[in-house]
């Protein structure tokens, strides 16, 4: 960002990270769509005969907010450590001069590619169907970026909830905890297809304009 735009680059993304004037809709979608994404793989998978899932990492009632606020402001972690690059300055300059779909795409290569040595330390556990997530994800977050006049806050605080849950935790190494990573990715892969389905005209369109100019604009409170 220094390197290319200089300060005014900065303060273009720093502007994006503290965006937080956004209808209040946004907000919770951001939390509840991971949230909802997470519930329903964990139901289809204990329907489908899976044990009761470990619930240890909920206790107490409060970690979840905890482990998600945690997500939200932890410089090691993900989230905080890659909104700011992907959402606050590649996403509204790629979507310039291109289509939102052009400009996700790109972006869903680009980011899976970033994730690439994951995949590769078998300490990470990480099977490379699981990349589908990341793609799918991807999609979520370019929507939820444009929908949100181009807030990266709101896609740092959707990213922060999608890892606040381990599904790693829930079950043990074995058919319950396989069928469960492979029902996130296709949960989450019909999450993306539906957002191109029925926002296909967004999709298509020119980006909107607080989602693209590195100036403030600010979207309506309601």
């Amino acid at each position: 960002m220094t390197l290319t735009e200089g300060l005014a680059g900065l303060r273009s993304v720093g502007a994006r990270l503290i965006r937080w004037r956004v209808r209040w809709v946004w907000y919770v979608a951001a939390i509840a769509v991971p949230l909802l994404v997470h519930f329903v793989t964990i139901s289809v998978n204990t329907a489908l005969g899976a044990s009761a899932p470990g619930t240890g990492q909920f206790t107490p009632f409060y970690g979840l907010a905890m482990v998600i606020g945690m997500n939200i402001v932890d410089p090691m972690g993900g989230p905080f450590s890659e909104e700011p690059s992907f959402r606050g300055f590649a996403q509204p300059r790629l979507q310039s001069k291109r289509t939102p779909l052009a400009a996700t795409a790109i972006m869903a290569v680009a980011i899976t590619g970033w994730h690439v040595p994951l995949f590769l330390i078998s300490s990470f556990g990480l099977q490379p169907f699981e990349a589908l997530t990341t793609v799918a994800v991807t999609f979520w977050y370019a929507w939820l970026f444009n929908h949100a006049a181009g807030s990266a806050l709101i896609t740092l605080i959707a990213h922060a909830t999608e890892g606040s849950i381990n599904t790693e935790d829930l079950w043990p190494a074995g058919g319950d905890a396989t069928r469960e990573t492979w029902l996130y990715v296709a949960v989450w892969c019909a999450v993306a297809l539906v957002l191109l389905i029925v926002s296909r005209r967004f999709w298509t369109s020119p980006a909107p304009a607080a989602a693209v100019n590195t100036t403030i604009v600010k979207e309506p409170v309601s």
